[in-house]
């Protein structure tokens, strides 16, 4: 189903925008694309008085916040470079918008999203971010089974691996919500609010 409406109260949940995530190799965008549109529908959905939401991941020093389960691919090592984890410059620098620290894949889990959403009076969210088949399909499938209406703007994301970008995007977000691109997105909101 693509992109039908947007609630009163619909908030842009960015997730991972980081420097450390940005700078790697993604597809089948780069991440200063996916930064560019999102800085777009962030300018768009503040113009509106909407709330935007900037979601980064980041660990203590430690490493003991990390989350600690058994893979295939074995131990990670968490020796992430000065400043990996702050937002990016071009998302940056709005005092109004909320910030929320992850540890985990969603951004739902384990952090205040849900109340801070909630206590604005959201009903649906807009999901961009980088990758798209870990922070962004987790943060969806947790929305979905908070109640939110979900939608993901699918240019404004990107993956390490373009199989799983379209996996997502062609199997799984259809289930949780509807998809458009951000210039959709943007447009959708001029026409809805006047």
């Amino acid at each position: 189903m693509s992109l039908t409406t947007l609630d009163p109260r619909t908030a842009l949940v960015a997730i991972d925008l980081q420097n450390g995530i940005v700078a790697m190799p993604t597809q089948p965008y780069p991440g200063p694309e996916v930064v560019a549109r999102t800085a777009g529908l962030a300018d768009a959905f503040r113009s509106h008085g909407l709330p935007v939401v900037l979601v980064r991941v980041s660990f203590a020093p430690d490493g003991a916040d990390a989350v600690p389960g058994r893979t295939e691919r074995g131990p990670r090592g968490l020796a992430f470079p000065e400043g990996w984890d702050t937002v990016v410059d071009e998302l940056s620098g709005h005092p109004g918008d909320i910030r929320v620290t992850k540890h985990n894949w969603s951004a739902f889990h384990g952090t205040d999203l849900d109340v801070q959403l909630r206590r604005r009076g959201v009903t649906q969210i807009v999901l961009a971010g980088i990758a798209t088949s870990i922070g962004v399909e987790s943060t969806a499938r947790d929305a979905y089974a908070h109640g939110y209406h979900v939608t993901l703007a699918t240019d404004a994301m990107a993956d390490a691996d373009a199989g799983a970008h379209a996996n997502s995007v062609e199997r799984i977000f259809p289930r949780l919500g509807e998809t458009g691109t951000a210039a959709r997105i943007r447009e959708l909101l001029a026409t809805t609010r006047g």
